[in-house]
């Protein structure tokens, strides 16, 4: 650009010149700003499971250090993008499926029951891709209790 601005030097030309070397500058940082939200929005912003798919999460307890999830689908189900704190996952019963993160990349995942897996924070789509139903238990950890605080079951 031929009036570019920089912190060092002052443009050469008019004042009508340099005032719209600064629209364009400014113009090109709200661009950036948005783009760059467009793209954030859909992790940062990802909705709670029981809140985008009811029908498959139920809560079974919660209270200031954990919320338990029973999850059930059938073959073909497919969930909305939703959002997990950390957690562990107990398998009830052996499926299949696919987790599709927000990035695009497909986690493939076959469970036996009984099988327990930890894993941090996640969003995704989750899909059963298997012949049998899912069934399992999800324990979402919170913020641990502060010092003296008990965990009481809500």
């Amino acid at each position: 650009m031929k009036y570019m601005i920089s912190w060092f030097e002052r443009p050469k030309g008019s004042r009508v010149e340099y005032e719209n070397a600064r629209r364009g500058d400014a113009a090109m940082s709200i661009i950036a700003v948005a783009v760059a939200t467009m793209l954030l929005i859909p992790c940062s912003f990802a909705q709670d499971a029981t809140q985008t798919d009811g029908d498959k999460y139920k809560t079974v307890l919660e209270n200031e250090c954990v919320r338990v999830l029973e999850y059930r689908d059938e073959p073909g189900e497919k969930t909305h993008q939703h959002h997990h704190p950390a957690f562990v996952l107990y398998a009830l019963s052996s499926f299949e499926r696919t987790l599709t993160l927000p990035d695009g990349k497909v986690l493939r995942r076959q469970f036996k029951a009984g099988d327990v897996m930890w894993s941090e924070a996640q969003t995704h789509v989750g899909e059963n891709v298997g012949k049998t139903p899912t069934h399992v238990l999800i324990t979402e950890l919170k913020n641990a209790p502060r010092a003296g605080q008990a965990c009481t079951r809500k």
